[in-house]
């Protein structure tokens, strides 16, 4: 009997696939698994490079590139596994961390978790993250107002909204979902990941649902090296890490996915307030490269980079009729 569903999205990532599920079959022997790879119509030969290698995954095609939640959901649904297991394919498994973490998972009373993810250089990615109201830590990577603000959280000591490193079982309220394991008993009562996502911050506002039904941890104890950001920046010609860079597409991508789980998770109150913000940054942004210019100091930032957030910005206001009425709709900028 299967207990565990891997799914993975591919788009155009063959190689990477191959080299994660070396991994995963080489790191997991118990419980009987299935692997999904669900591909976003990459329109080359992934499909016949990975199943030359793995014959026994099961392949399933979407007719359009639909991004990861709908693609994850697919998978969900054609899964025959108790639990879940949505997987980046730029993850590398080690220490037996899939079936180690689904031993003490499924014994639990969690509904989801993760394990701690690290860069290749053995250093911790952020793996697990707290709510904040209002998502008031989408405010973090503006570039000079959030500096402002990580030091005034820093002056009057609020807590971090993430666990820099997990060495051991931790309590969080969202998991990062490269390595996002879920109960399909929590799935059909909280539903599907929301599909007006199209990339970024749809685990968040599905972990928020997965929440109001019970606890979700990470375990800190177990390692997944994740090549962060890999795959999203070929897709959208991009470079860097992580998600404080507004200053491309993928940086527009970012920006529209935060405002939509803004909208939905915290209401069109908090919508406001973070959009203002965001306004504000604009001459706070001029003027910070201005004055950075005058005093010499290393060029962090650019006009080009201005000229782009402001461009990105103008798109999400454009945007913010629909966001408000929260009516489906595919919020991709592909």
């Amino acid at each position: 009997m299967i207990e565990l569903s891997i799914i993975i999205v591919n788009y155009k990532t063959p190689g990477l696939i191959l080299d994660c599920l070396r991994t995963v079959y080489r790191e997991t022997s118990e419980p009987e698994f299935e692997v999904i790879v669900v591909d976003n119509a990459s329109g080359d030969d992934s499909r016949q490079i990975v199943e030359a290698v793995y014959p026994s995954v099961r392949w399933i095609q979407m007719t359009y590139n639909t991004g990861f939640a709908r693609a994850n959901n697919e998978g969900i649904r054609q899964s025959l596994g108790s639990v879940v297991l949505l997987l980046n394919s730029d993850t590398l498994i080690e220490g037996k961390a899939i079936e180690g973490c689904l031993g003490k998972f499924t014994l639990s009373s969690y509904v989801a978790c993760g394990v701690q993810l690290l860069n290749t250089d053995r250093s911790a990615q952020i793996s697990g993250n707290f709510f904040m109201k209002g998502g008031l830590n989408y405010l973090l990577p503006l570039p000079f107002l959030g500096s402002m603000i990580k030091s005034a959280g820093r002056l009057f000591q609020v807590a971090a909204p993430n666990v820099p490193e997990a060495k051991e079982l931790v309590e969080v309220d969202w998991i990062n979902g490269a390595f996002l394991m879920v109960k399909k008993s929590a799935i059909a009562q909280a539903g599907l990941m929301d599909e007006d996502f199209f990339l970024y911050a749809e685990e968040a506002e599905w972990c928020g649902r997965l929440r109001k039904l019970g606890k979700l941890c990470i375990y800190g104890q177990y390692h997944v090296v994740h090549l962060q950001g890999v795959s999203a920046n070929d897709t959208f010609g991009s470079s860097g890490k992580g998600y404080y860079n507004f200053y491309d597409r993928k940086g527009l991508q970012i920006m529209l996915s935060n405002f939509v789980r803004i909208r939905k998770q915290f209401g069109v109150g908090w919508f406001f307030v973070q959009l203002f913000v965001y306004w504000l940054e604009v001459p706070v942004f001029a003027a910070g490269i201005v004055v950075s210019r005058l005093l010499g100091r290393k060029r962090d930032y650019t006009w080009g980079m201005f000229r782009q957030y402001c461009s990105n910005i103008c798109f999400v206001a454009g945007k913010s009729r629909t966001i408000i009425q929260n009516k489906p709709y595919f919020y991709k900028v592909l």
